[in-house]
């Protein structure tokens, strides 16, 4: 979904997804709360809506999304047959093509993070890239939404031995959406490189849309909770965490 005011305009944009890990629920619903905000309430979001253009999209892996409903609750990956193997699916966030295959990407298919056969072999990852690249001269900021964990990260996450040379700039707006957040919920959050807060995991979406596409501030959100529920937050709780989560963008966009 494209959201611009007016429609067509060429401002700057804003790139936000969610749900390319399948059971992270939470991801899916506060995008989509989100796109609501900004269109059914854009009055109250003129101070996003006049600068910038917004490319939404709720659901990066629907058939894993919709596979967490009817069989798996807790399955991760995408869909798709793999090559040689009776195991199903690829990690989408194993599959972006920049440091492709490094660590915490398994080459085994029956793995979690499992990579997939190539770069972009993912059709879903390999769509959303060709979207972006038509579109990233025009991208300021790439935001992609998981849990659980409440952190904010920023590349890189294919290794702890390096960073941007931006990062610091990436630190200061990744801690103001982080006290927003608080400010919200009373959640906090912890801000750093992925792979130093976690762990090295190469072929990641944000690394991606740094290091490959060149959009300059690129960020993995962690939703709740910290992990008392993890994955199966309960339903209670998504109205608190959708609205915390549109706070956080809120105020990163407002600090670009």
């Amino acid at each position: 979904m494209e959201i611009s005011q007016p429609k067509g305009s060429n401002k700057p944009a804003i790139w936000i997804d969610g749900g390319i890990h399948a059971r992270e629920w939470i991801s899916p619903a506060s995008v989509t709360y989100m796109l609501s905000e900004l269109v059914e309430n854009s009055a109250y979001h003129q101070d996003l809506l006049s600068k910038y253009s917004f490319y939404i999209m709720p659901v990066m892996n629907p058939d894993g999304y919709e596979y967490t409903h009817t069989n798996d609750r807790l399955w991760r990956k995408a869909r798709s047959p793999t090559h040689h193997s009776s195991c199903i699916g690829t990690d989408l966030n194993r599959n972006w093509g920049y440091k492709y295959g490094g660590k915490g990407a398994s080459p085994n298919p029956c793995d979690e993070t499992y990579r997939g056969p190539s770069a972009f072999s993912a059709r879903e990852t390999r769509a959303a890239s060709y979207f972006i690249l038509q579109r990233a001269h025009n991208m300021k900021m790439f935001l992609t939404f998981h849990s659980y964990g409440q952190y904010i990260l920023y590349p890189w996450g294919y290794t702890a031995n390096d960073e941007p040379s931006n990062w610091r700039d990436l630190h200061r707006i990744g801690q103001i959406g982080a006290q927003a957040m608080f400010k919200k919920n009373g959640h906090s959050y912890s801000v750093g490189s992925a792979a130093k807060l976690l762990y090295p995991a190469a072929g990641g979406s944000d690394d991606w849309a740094k290091g490959g596409a060149g959009i300059e501030y690129s960020y993995t959100i962690e939703l709740p909770d910290a992990g008392r529920y993890g994955f199966l937050l309960p339903a209670i709780q998504i109205r608190n965490v959708t609205q915390e989560a549109f706070a956080g963008l809120e105020a990163m966009v407002n600090a670009l």
